[in-house]
């Protein structure tokens, strides 16, 4: 019963970082569209950041936390291929979400080199990524 908590803990914040994941750069890319002390470039800086500390970094770290307890819990999940490719692509979306703060902190500074065509193009491969996971973990295709 336990294990089915905290795996529902563990989909609730999958559900929250990948929403995050597809809002923050667009906040990102509005702020690209004004320049620094404009009140739109403000309002998108002021949104992202709060998104960012108040669902995007908590919420990564908790999926870390229910994924990584739900394996203590059952280690012969690691024994399953579906599992390493599951694993594998939840690192992507993690490296994904450290890119987005990094070039959501360089946009912020004016420093950003990073483009809105850039920003829109990224925007989808969470998304994408995500859809992996989700067949791993729902077909198991082996």
């Amino acid at each position: 019963m336990l294990y089915n908590w905290i795996k529902a803990a563990h989909v609730i914040f999958v559900i929250a970082t990948m929403a995050s994941l597809m809002i923050y750069p667009r906040y990102k890319i509005h702020q690209l569209a004004s320049q620094p002390g404009e009140p739109l470039f403000e309002t998108m800086k002021s949104a992202a950041n709060k998104l960012r500390l108040i669902v995007m970094n908590p919420s990564i770290i908790l999926i870390w936390v229910f994924g990584v307890l739900m394996l203590w819990m059952n280690p012969a999940l690691l024994s399953q291929p579906w599992m390493h490719v599951k694993l594998l692509f939840v690192t992507l979306i993690t490296a994904m979400h450290g890119y987005y703060v990094y070039v959501g902190k360089r946009i912020d500074r004016g420093t950003s080199k990073v483009s809105a065509r850039t920003l829109r193009m990224l925007n989808e491969v969470p998304f994408l990524m995500m859809i992996v996971v989700v067949i791993m973990v729902l077909v198991r295709p082996f």
